[in-house]
């Protein structure tokens, strides 16, 4: 594969089959994009505008069916598909999430939240290492959105997140968005999570939107990456900046799809931001 390598830099797209059009009539100056890798296992018409992309820039690969947390095994065959689209297209970044989705052979169409004890993280651990041993590569984690928390859970999200990553050697994708979700529907300091985490960890960060359910008295947010990213996640992106750095960011719109003019118009705010943080860290380390 030939095409630009190594870790991106500023801010990129989640790629949608809306946009393969509009992306190779215009070649806007994107800087990279993201795609779930499961839609492009089955190769075909996806995997050669995928391969297209990578040939312009830089491409993240961002699993979301191999639950790490299911308490089986993982499903090799999974695994080894998920391999060799790595090999194919050298992505810079490789993720998944702290979640679970298979139970007894049936497969859920969702990620849903562990409960944070010692054994959940041992188990988790230990399919984090299988992947990174099948891919050859160290992966990234993403901090999950949820809405219901487990009684017998004896350990906070952020410090549970922290371990992984010591155990493992992992490495994390933030997603602003969940922590501001989460916060919200669990009456946590979003500001606390955020300071917990290892910031030199953080090699990717995601932002989006989300919409608001009322249940009963309880009004919850859903992640539902259908919207603009609103200004309470904007200014969380901030303190996940000053906290971790300069970290390539991905702005997520997988419901409600928007024109690529409104995706790029969401990455430039992005840069508005991430911008500055990069020039400071170059003038420090030059």
């Amino acid at each position: 594969m030939t095409g630009p390598a190594g870790r991106p830099r500023g801010c990129g797209i989640a790629l949608k089959h809306q946009h393969y059009r509009a992306l190779a009539e215009t070649r806007p100056p994107l800087s990279w994009v993201e795609v779930h890798s499961e839609n492009y296992l089955g190769g075909g018409r996806p995997l050669a505008a995928l391969e297209a992309q990578r040939a312009e820039r830089p491409v993240s690969l961002h699993g979301v069916g191999l639950s790490l947390g299911s308490a089986g095994p993982l499903d090799a065959t999974h695994l080894a598909r998920l391999a060799a689209l790595v090999r194919r297209i050298e992505p810079a970044l490789v993720s998944e999430h702290l979640s679970w989705s298979i139970a007894g052979g049936a497969y859920l169409n969702d990620l849903l939240p562990l409960p944070y004890t010692e054994e959940a993280l041992a188990n988790f651990c230990a399919h984090v290492g299988e992947m990174q041993d099948a891919l050859g590569r160290q992966v990234l984690i993403e901090n999950p959105s949820s809405y219901l928390t487990y009684a017998h859970s004896t350990i906070p999200e952020w410090e549970f997140l922290a371990a992984v990553v010591a155990r493992s050697g992992c490495g994390l994708l933030l997603d602003v968005n969940n922590i501001h979700v989460s916060a919200h529907n669990h009456g946590f300091d979003a500001q606390r999570y955020l300071a917990a985490l290892p910031a030199g960890a953080v090699q990717e960060i995601h932002l989006a939107g989300h919409a608001r359910r009322q249940v009963g008295e309880a009004e919850l947010l859903i992640d539902d990456h259908g919207s603009a990213v609103p200004p309470p996640v904007w200014a969380l992106y901030e303190a996940a900046l000053a906290h971790c750095g300069p970290v390539p960011t991905l702005i997520e719109w997988d419901s409600n799809v928007p024109d690529l003019a409104v995706l790029l118009a969401e990455a430039a705010k992005a840069e508005a931001r991430l911008g500055p943080v990069e020039a400071k860290a170059h003038a420090l380390a030059g």
